[in-house]
């Protein structure tokens, strides 16, 4: 067992600096706003007949976001063994959705869920191997949900060409699923089948000149990758399915939540099937927003996208600040208020004020 330890003298970092968080605010507020004051019409949302029925579909919105977030935490339970806490398991959904919100959805919070495991107390080899297994679980799902969900509807319902935004989305979901389903198979191949075959390609390619500067990060990530491979081969069929069921009901809650939001507001005359499966499509186009956490490009996707759902481009503007104010907003405030606690007791936890993280032989 090899220990990693920080000198105490060494001064810890913030993880993010709040300009990282006031920069996707801004963004998707001021798209938002400039939707407003260009399209925006007073009389349609005096019109809105906002009921008890109303409420209680904006409450089961709030309810579905719990579901997915309970789902997230008891799948990090569940692949630690429950080595963590309920307690633990929240803090950790609670950064990874944060960091995911702050910065572009090409970096994600996945990445730094390594980190935030081994704060709470779970070695580096196990961390890594959550990571792959979080990840390799939630592509996944998006490749078998996606076709299964597709099979029931026309494509000229998924891909409206209103306008410009959403003309692109069959090009950009169609190369996204190619890629994702490339991913998918090589993350298969290299946890379950051939974790060396991996390694060997990868620090092959890695050695060419161009990329050989990052030749020692490839090398560590691919020892990770062959212990994480031998952590979860002997896995039982229920393990799987358990975890597979949480990942199922973390997505399905998460984008069950605009049929709530459109419930609130528009009851009758909606294919719930067509708004859920939008959401898939939505989803692989916010991935490659450059901003972060989409923000900005999300809002304004978003109101194209489903603009045939209410008659007035008024009311679903309206209906995207519902639906971020729940999915995305919310993460924002909880990570601010969470974070600052969460450093001061995973940096102090040690009172000799070194941060110990265990390596597996």
């Amino acid at each position: 067992m090899e220990t990693i330890s920080q000198p105490a003298s060494k001064k810890v970092s913030r993880p993010f600096k709040t300009y990282q968080v006031l920069i996707p605010v801004l963004l998707g507020f001021f798209v938002i706003g400039w939707l407003f004051l260009d399209e925006f019409d007073p009389a349609v949302f005096l019109s809105f007949d906002f009921t008890i029925v109303s409420a209680l579909f904006i409450l089961l919105a709030f309810v579905l976001m719990l579901m997915r977030d309970f789902g997230m935490m008891w799948r990090f339970r569940l692949l630690t063994d429950k080595k963590l806490s309920w307690k633990q398991a929240f803090h950790i959904n609670t950064l990874s959705e944060f960091t995911s919100a702050v910065t572009p959805a090409v970096v994600g919070g996945s990445s730094l869920v390594v980190i935030f495991l081994i704060k709470e107390g779970i070695n580096a080899g196990r961390s890594t191997t959550i990571m792959f297994v979080n990840l390799f679980l939630d592509e996944l799902f998006f490749l078998i949900v996606c076709p299964l969900v597709f099979l029931f509807i026309p494509l000229d319902q998924l891909f409206n060409s209103s306008s410009v935004i959403v003309s692109t989305f069959a090009v950009v979901f169609s190369g996204l699923y190619v890629t994702r389903l490339v991913w998918t198979t090589t993350m298969f191949i290299g946890i379950f089948k051939r974790p060396s075959w991996i390694k060997h390609i990868l620090l092959t390619l890695f050695k060419l000149p161009l990329l050989r500067r990052m030749y020692s990060k490839v090398e560590l990530l691919t020892e990770n990758l062959v212990q994480a491979s031998h952590d979860i081969g002997n896995r039982s069929y229920s393990f799987w399915f358990k975890a597979f069921g949480m990942t199922l009901l973390t997505w399905t809650a998460r984008f069950l939540v605009v049929n709530a939001v459109f419930m609130a507001f528009n009851p009758i005359n909606i294919n719930h099937l067509v708004v859920f499966a939008r959401q898939l499509i939505l989803w692989v186009y916010m991935v490659v927003s450059p901003t972060p956490g989409g923000s900005g490009v999300t809002e304004y996707a978003f109101k194209e996208y489903y603009s045939d759902v209410f008659g007035s481009t008024s009311a679903i503007i309206f209906v995207t600040l519902v639906w971020r104010l729940i999915s995305y907003y919310l993460y924002l405030l909880l990570g601010f208020i969470v974070i600052p606690n969460w450093i001061k007791k995973s940096f102090s936890r040690n009172k000799n004020g070194n941060a110990d993280i265990e390596l597996e032989d």
